[in-house]
C-alpha cells in the first residue's frame, strides 16, 4: 500500500465528473483488504476521515473530498472467480463494469447494469450510489444484482452479509432483514466494501436498436407511455429520449445530415431472441407511425458493432456537455445535471413544468436526453459563471418542488453526494433523515467514512 502527500498526486484525486474540485490531504492506494484495513487503523488513530474512490465518475462528488484520506481502489481490480452455474461473479470494487463484462463473454454472463460511464465506472462505485443506466428499464439498477458483500467498518473488522433469499421472513424492521442494503446506495458512507458478490444474467443474443425520429417532443414521449403499457407487445431494454438539442448533438456525431424535421427522438433496444426480426420490427414501427414517427429517418442497428456505434451515439450527448461544462470552469461555471424522476407516465409533464420554471428564471435552455421508459431525464445546463449557477439552481429547485408532487425523486441514479445533499430534505421527512442518523452512527459512530456526502 502507498500513502502520499505529494501535492500532483492529491491534486490528481481533486476531481470527478461534477464539476467541483476538493483536494485531499493524503492519497492512499489499496491493494489489498489488509491495505484498506491499515488504512482505517491509521485513520481512526489520527482522527482522519476516509473517502473510497473508484474511476471518479461520480456526478454528485461523492468520490472526492477535502479532508482526510482519499482511498483509491484502482489497484483492487480483480475479477476472483465465476460461478456460472448459479451465474454469480466475486470481484474486488475496482473492476470496470466494462472490463468485467469483457471478462465474463467467454461464459455468455454479464453484468445488467449500465451507468453511461460503464467502461470507466467500477463496480465499487456503482454499488455506493446504486447506479443504473438505458438498460435498469429491462433488469432494473444495482441494488438487485448485489447477493453479498465484504466491508471493512469504521472499528477495522470486516464482516460479510448476504441477502435473504427464503419467500417469508417476519424477524425483525425491514431496515434490519437485508444488511446489504446498509451499503448499497450508502456513497461510502457505512463502511467500505472490498468485495462484492454479483448477480449475472444471461447475454442477449440478438438485440436489435432502433433511433426513432418524431415531430415534437409530446409525440415522442407519448410513444415512450404507449410502449410501457403494452401497446407494442414487446418488452424494450431501453427508451431513450434525446430532445431537439441532444438530437442535433447525436447527429453530429454520425457526421451526416439526419432527419432534420425532427424535434425529438427515441431510441430503443429489443432483445429479439428467436423471433423473427422483421415481425418484431414491424410491430415497433407500427406503433411509432401511431405517434407521427418520421419513419423514413428511423434507423436500425443490428450486430455487435452497429451497437456499440449506436450507444456512442447516445453516449456522445453526455460526453460533449461534460466538455462544454469544462471549458466553463476558469470562468467559476461548469456544467450541471439534473437527476429527478418521475412516474413515467408523468414525464411529458413534468419536463413542461420545468420548461415554466426555467423561462420564469431566465435561466439557460438545457439539453435534455435520458431514461424516459423509467421517467428518468438529464437535463445539462452550462453555467457561464457563479450568477448562471444561481440562477440554474433556483429553476431545479422549483421543478423539483413539482417533482416531489408527482410522486418522484430528486435523484434517480447518481445519489447525492455533496452537490445535491441541500435537496434531501425536500423529498424525506425529518424522521426518515433520523432514521438514516441512526444507521451511520451505528455503522460508523465517529463519522470516520465519506464525510459530506448524502447527511
Amino acid at each position: 500500500m502507498v500513502i502520499t502527500h505529494d501535492p500532483d498526486v492529491r491534486r490528481a484525486h481533486s476531481r470527478d465528473a461534477s464539476g467541483l474540485e476538493l483536494v485531499p490531504e493524503a492519497v492512499a492506494r489499496a491493494m489489498t483488504t489488509s491495505d484498506v484495513i491499515e488504512v482505517v487503523q491509521l485513520a481512526s488513530g489520527n482522527g482522519l476521515t476516509v473517502t473510497p474512490a473508484g474511476s471518479q465518475t461520480s456526478m454528485t462528488g461523492a468520490s472526492i473530498t477535502d479532508s482526510g484520506i482519499l482511498l483509491s481502489f484502482s489497484g483492487m481490480n480483480r475479477l476472483i472467480d465465476v460461478d456460472a452455474t448459479n451465474a454469480i461473479a466475486r470481484v474486488e470494487p475496482g473492476i470496470t463494469i466494462g472490463q468485467l463484462n469483457r471478462d465474463l463473454a467467454e461464459t455468455g454472463l454479464m453484468f445488467a447494469p449500465d451507468p453511461t460511464s460503464e467502461q470507466d465506472a467500477t463496480i465499487g462505485g456503482a454499488i455506493a450510489c446504486n447506479a443504473s443506466g438505458a438498460r435498469s428499464l429491462y433488469y432494473g439498477a444495482t441494488r438487485r444484482h448485489v447477493n453479498g458483500v465484504r466491508v471493512v467498518h469504521s472499528d477495522a473488522t470486516t464482516a460479510d452479509y448476504r441477502r435473504f433469499h427464503g419467500e417469508k421472513n417476519t424477524v425483525g424492521y425491514a431496515a434490519a432483514q437485508d444488511p446489504v442494503d446498509w451499503f448499497v446506495g450508502s456513497e461510502g458512507t457505512t463502511g467500505i466494501v472490498v468485495e462484492a458478490q454479483l448477480r449475472l444474467v444471461r447475454a442477449p443474443l440478438n438485440i436489435i436498436g432502433l433511433a426513432i425520429p418524431f415531430l415534437d417532443e409530446a409525440s415522442a414521449l407519448d410513444f415512450v407511455v404507449a410502449a410501457r403499457e403494452g401497446r407494442s407487445s414487446r418488452l424494450a431494454r431501453c427508451l431513450e429520449f434525446f430532445d431537439a438539442s441532444a438530437m442535433q448533438i447525436a447527429a453530429g456525431y454520425i457526421g451526416a445530415p439526419w432527419a432534420n424535421l425532427a424535434g425529438s427522438l427515441i431510441y430503443l433496444e429489443d432483445d429479439a431472441g428467436s423471433s423473427p426480426v422483421e415481425r418484431i420490427l414491424s410491430g415497433w414501427l407500427e406503433l411509432a407511425e401511431d405517434f407521427g414517427a418520421l419513419s423514413d429517418d428511423i434507423r436500425v442497428f443490428e450486430g455487435a458493432q452497429s451497437l456499440r456505434e449506436a450507444r456512442a451515439m447516445r453516449h456522445s450527448v453526455p460526453a460533449t456537455m461534460n466538455e462544454r461544462g469544462s471549458a466553463r470552469m476558469k470562468n467559476g461555471g461548469r456544467k450541471v445535471s439534473t437527476d429527478w424522476a418521475v412516474p413515467y407516465n408523468r414525464l411529458r409533464e413534468a419536463l413542461a413544468a420545468s420548461k415554466e420554471a426555467i423561462e420564469r428564471h431566465g435561466a439557460p435552455a438545457p439539453v435534455t436526453y435520458g431514461h424516459a421508459g423509467n421517467g428518468h431525464p438529464h437535463q445539462n445546463f452550462i453555467a457561464e459563471n457563479p450568477a448562471d449557477l444561481r440562477i440554474i439552481n433556483a429553476a431545479i429547485e422549483d421543478t423539483l418542488a413539482h417533482v416531489i408532487k408527482m410522486g418522484g425523486t430528486v435523484s434517480a441514479e447518481h445519489g447525492l453526494g455533496k452537490l445535491k445533499r441541500p435537496w434531501l430534505d425536500l423529498q424525506l421527512s425529518q424522521r426518515q433523515i433520523a432514521v438514516m442518523r441512526a444507521i451511520k452512527n451505528t455503522l460508523d459512530p465517529s463519522g470516520m467514512f465519506a464525510p459530506g456526502n448524502v447527511l
